[in-house]
């Protein structure tokens, strides 16, 4: 595999360039002095943003897009090898390098290097573990998979050797990475148009975590199923995580867990504040300022990490109110005629259930406008999704966003709407946005919460209600 010299800028062009990791990834090359340019099949924010960098964007993939004068093309397990500019570059004998090589290699630079992996959470938590030690002024780079507004996008130039990534297991894509501390959320089912089964999901994570050095830490969800035996073959200090349910007493603060939060409460927004546990010992109490169970969960690695890194508690404490979350996650777009609207990345059916469990405001209704992501996983979870979204008072359903897959195997929203049918949950599908958002305009009422949830552009959605 092709070695980057850091040392000695060349010219490398990324094919996907729009997406949220590529754009991080081409931006930080440019910053070091790398020549970029790249291609994606449409324009959008991020694009413009990469042009006004001087990085040179071409809107389609095309052979001619690939030039002599390009040293190595990077791309991402999106594109297929039937792809005109993949094959240019074959042809040409340049270089060819997976986005997940890329970022091993550019982590490989750093003597702090943080991997945050799971099958869902991952943003969010790379997100609080950037705050905190943004707050704690380390001065880290951060690569993340949506908009931090602490940093103003996906991706933050430190000049520290502190380094935090998303670390995806899709195609295995985090086994290339060079971690020395990683953080674990989950291990579920989710990719089954890679992954054979859970089993074959639980060994990548298990060689995941294998990739850590002996003087680094795997912060493992206790949650995770017989976590402590699927990561026996680490070199590493493996740490567990986890919520404690009850009251604990000042007098006993036992833990089976590394780090734990104790004595849990939500205000009347669904915010979370605990006491947080290290090794039994009391080390503050935990105001957050992002909704639901499962931010206190992810928000345990986030602050063990910061802590073994520096962060004072006291720091800790004091930045965590007053970060509410990143772009597309449970993020308030806006109020229409009495109707609260927010947009919601889930796409996975734990994620719907942890969103929706938590979208307890008062409202009338809760009304979700949910577009499934991909024919393969909706099939495989077909009654995982019909169970999560059955917690919304009324579901409204989008075809199915394909993304890299060409066959249907069978299965449509409407498949999908009849599961939840026979739940007794009132649910409708529509074949077009224009149809939904006709159909929203007619049936909404003043109270209700209309969430748009999906990991496709069902976003615009709401957008397109609300006139942003």
């Amino acid at each position: 595999m092709y070695q980057i010299d850091f040392n000695k800028p060349v010219r490398i062009h990324f094919i996907g360039i729009g997406g949220i990791s590529m754009s991080g990834l081409a931006r930080l090359l440019a910053s070091r002095g790398f020549t970029v340019s790249g291609s994606d099949w449409h324009e959008s924010d991020l694009t413009k943003e990469l042009e006004a960098l001087g990085i040179r964007v071409a809107i389609g993939q095309r052979a001619e897009n690939i030039t002599k004068d390009i040293d190595l093309v990077v791309y991402t397990a999106a594109v297929h090898s039937d792809n005109e500019e993949f094959c240019a570059a074959q042809e040409a004998n340049i270089p060819l390098m997976p986005r997940s090589v890329l970022l091993g290699q550019i982590m490989k630079q750093y003597p702090h290097s943080v991997g945050i992996a799971g099958t869902h959470g991952k943003t969010t938590t790379t997100s609080i573990l950037s705050v905190l030690l943004l707050a704690g002024e380390l001065d880290p780079t951060i690569t993340v998979g949506g908009v931090l507004d602490v940093i103003g996008g996906n991706l933050r130039i430190g000049s520290s050797d502190y380094f935090v990534a998303e670390a995806c297991e899709y195609t295995n894509t985090f086994l290339s990475l060079y971690p020395t501390d990683v953080i674990v959320l989950n291990v579920e089912e989710d990719h089954l148009d890679f992954f054979k089964d859970i089993n074959d999901i639980r060994a990548s994570f298990a060689k995941y975590v294998e990739l850590v050095p002996a003087h680094g830490t795997a912060y493992v969800n206790s949650e995770i199923e017989e976590y402590a035996s699927l990561f026996a073959g680490a070199s590493c200090q493996v740490a567990s995580y986890g919520i404690l349910e009850g009251e604990l007493s000042s007098e006993n603060l036992s833990s089976p867990y590394t780090y734990a939060a104790a004595n849990v409460v939500y205000d009347n927004h669904g915010c979370g504040s605990f006491d947080f546990i290290a090794e039994g010992k009391f080390l503050g109490r935990v105001q957050m300022g992002l909704i639901g169970r499962h931010n206190v969960s992810n928000a345990l690695p986030a602050i063990a990490l910061a802590l073994k890194y520096g962060v004072s508690m006291e720091t800790i404490i004091g930045a965590l109110p007053s970060f509410t979350g990143t772009r597309r996650r449970f993020e308030y777009k806006g109020t229409l005629g009495g109707i609260t609207i927010y947009d919601d990345y889930a796409h996975h059916p734990t994620e719907i259930k942890a969103t929706l469990s938590s979208a307890k405001c008062g409202q009338k209704r809760t009304v979700t406008v949910f577009q499934p992501h991909t024919y393969t996983r909706t099939k495989a979870l077909l009654s995982e999704f019909a169970e999560a979204l059955a917690l919304s008072d009324v579901v409204v359903l989008a075809k199915i966003y394909a993304a890299r897959e060409l066959d249907t195997l069978g299965v449509s929203s409407q498949t999908l709407a009849d599961v939840i049918s026979k739940k007794g949950k009132e649910v409708y599908c529509f074949d077009t946005f224009d149809e939904i958002e006709n159909f929203l305009l007619q049936f909404c009422e003043d109270g209700d919460l209309l969430i748009t949830m999906g990991a496709g552009d069902i976003v615009k959605v709401g957008e397109n209600l609300l006139g942003l």
